[in-house]
C-alpha cells in the first residue's frame, strides 16, 4: 500500500470488479484506453484484475493500484507503473506510469498526486527515465504529464502499434 497526502493507493482486488467495470464501461473513460470501446461487463473487469500482475511485470516499483481517497474511502481510479509494450519491430524497455479515474474524481489534482507518487517510487528504485503516452487528443492527460515535469516528446508510434503523444521524466540530479 501506498499513501499520499490525499490517496491511497493499494493492489486490486476481485472485489473492486464493480467500480473497475464502473470506471471502463463509461465511454468518457475508454475512449482513451486501448481500442476506445468501453468493457462490456463485470466478468471482463474480473479478467482484467486477474491480469494485472503479468501486465505490471516484474520491476520492483511495478503494480496496477486502485486509487482511494483517504478521507473517505471513496474509489477514485486507477494508476500503473509497468513496462511500455514496444510496438512490433522496436526493441526497447521503458516504463511507464498511467491513470484512469472515474469521472466524479476528475479536476481534484487525483491523477497527479497518485502519478508522482509511483514516479518517486520508480526513481527510488533505480530508473532514470519514466515515459508516459496519451491518445493524440487526450488533452487532461497530457496536462497530467506536464504537472509531473514531463518532456512532450510529440507524436510517437514506438510503443502499442499505434500513434501516441509522448512523454518522459529524467530522474532528478541531486
Amino acid at each position: 500500500m501506498i499513501e499520499t497526502e490525499r490517496l491511497t493507493l493499494r493492489p486490486f482486488t476481485p472485489d473492486d470488479a464493480d467500480f473497475l467495470y464502473d470506471v471502463f464501461s463509461r465511454p468518457e473513460v475508454a475512449r482513451w484506453s486501448g481500442d476506445g470501446v468501453p468493457i462490456a461487463d463485470r466478468d471482463e473487469a474480473l479478467r482484467r484484475i486477474a491480469g494485472q500482475p503479468k501486465r505490471a511485470g516484474d520491476h520492483p516499483a511495478a503494480g496496477i493500484f486502485h486509487v482511494s481517497v483517504r478521507e473517505t474511502g471513496v474509489p477514485a481510479g486507477l494508476v500503473l507503473f509497468a513496462p511500455l509494450p514496444p510496438s512490433e519491430g522496436v526493441d526497447r524497455d521503458d516504463m511507464e506510469v498511467g491513470w484512469h479515474f472515474h469521472p466524479d474524481a476528475w479536476g481534484n489534482g487525483y491523477a497527479t498526486e497518485a502519478a508522482q507518487a509511483l514516479v518517486d517510487r520508480g526513481f527510488a528504485a533505480g530508473l532514470t527515465e519514466i515515459y508516459a503516452v496519451t491518445h493524440p487528443d487526450n488533452a487532461a492527460s497530457q496536462a497530467v504529464c506536464r504537472r509531473l515535469g514531463m518532456t512532450d516528446l510529440g507524436l510517437r508510434s514506438e510503443w502499442y502499434d499505434v500513434e501516441l503523444r509522448a512523454f518522459r521524466l529524467d530522474q532528478p540530479r541531486e
